[in-house]
């Protein structure tokens, strides 16, 4: 008989919800027991439900669970993760942490709420101590915890030991984002083959917004934002997975190329001291090949859950530049839940 932890998935038909299937499958601490989604999907096998889009086959486990509805009634786990679109999460989570329910989101609905922890395990677990606040202010027994967008976590990897050692004034960032972050069917294959989409709607201010959120100071009851001044563009590329991100930024203290790239290397946080099942060994990961790091050939570097940073050089305006890499649907969106919950597990947090 098992000792893990049951939990369910909301939205599991969808490209996140696939992720979190697929990455908890066998996981050390979870089981995934229930798989809700929308009303067209209810009633069936998963496997019959679920279009699955991944390379690796449907986990075994997972085939014969019959889809319910994403309520806390037919969702009987305490914990649950949330692949749902930001319409849905803004309905259907509040119900499950009204119930008493962990709920560990992918979605942006409530990302920017004043009591909800924007978390990324590595840079902010003192934000953790908004979860009481939160149960307070809403009456909730459960809570809503939020990893941030996708580009959000890769960049705030990479800025996470250079504010921690040096202390960051001005970004400029510039990301060539994979289709895959449009969820599927994404972006249609005549406005994106052979071709770049200069802007994603919203994309820039979630960006610049969270970040300054998640380097932010916790001040009793609320999160006091980075003062750091952010300039963002975001685009689309014809990528399938991983998004690259050109970035300048003015460090304190004028820091040499080479103390940027020790900094960046030497990195290691909360999650690699407490060796947490979905933890990067390095979640930054330096490479000194001019034409790396690339999409197709780095995206995985440690598992998906690592930044990877290369083309690390002098920029006349700003400082320093470099170019970086993230898994945008692993680290980028389902493993960066995981990693939120494995860690609220560890602090005993879960209910």
């Amino acid at each position: 008989m098992s000792d893990r932890i049951n939990v369910g998935v909301l939205g599991a038909t969808g490209t996140v919800g696939q992720r979190f299937v697929q990455l908890l499958d066998g996981h050390p601490w979870f089981e995934v027991a229930f798989v809700a989604a929308s009303a067209r999907s209810v009633g069936q096998r998963y496997a019959d439900a679920c279009a699955w889009k991944l390379p690796t086959p449907m986990p075994e486990a997972v085939k014969d669970l019959v889809v319910v509805e994403p309520t806390p009634e037919a969702v009987d786990a305490r914990v649950v993760f949330s692949g749902l679109t930001s319409d849905a999460a803004e309905r259907v989570e509040p119900d499950f942490a009204q119930a008493g329910r962990a709920v560990i989101s992918n979605a942006s609905s409530y990302r920017m709420a004043p009591d909800v922890p924007l978390l990324i395990p590595e840079i902010n677990t003192d934000h953790i101590g908004l979860i009481e606040t939160q149960r307070q202010g809403r009456d909730w027994p459960g809570f809503i915890v939020t990893n941030p967008n996708c580009s959000t976590i890769a960049l705030c990897l990479a800025l996470a030991p250079l504010e921690s050692q040096f202390g960051i004034e001005q970004i400029l960032a510039t990301t060539l984002q994979a289709i895959s972050g449009a969820g599927y069917p994404g972006v249609p294959s005549l406005d994106i083959l052979g071709n770049l989409v200069p802007n994603i709607p919203k994309e820039e201010a979630k960006m610049e917004s969270e970040t300054k959120k998640i380097f932010g100071q916790l001040m009793g009851s609320q999160i006091e934002p980075h003062e750091m001044t952010l300039s963002v563009t975001t685009t689309r590329v014809p990528v399938v997975e991983g998004h690259t991100e050109s970035v300048s930024l003015t460090l304190t203290g004028d820091p040499t190329v080479d103390d940027v790239r020790s900094a960046l290397e030497s990195y290691r946080s909360r999650p690699q001291e407490l060796e947490l099942p979905s933890a990067p060994c390095h979640p930054v990961v330096v490479t000194d090949d001019p034409n790396r790091p690339q999409p197709r050939l780095d995206s995985d570097v440690e598992a998906g859950m690592a930044t990877i940073v290369g083309r690390l050089r002098p920029c006349p305006i700003l400082g320093v530049k470099f170019v970086l890499l993230g898994h945008n649907t692993i680290r980028g969106a389902a493993g960066a839940s995981v990693l939120n919950a494995e860690l609220l597990h560890q602090r005993g947090v879960l209910p």
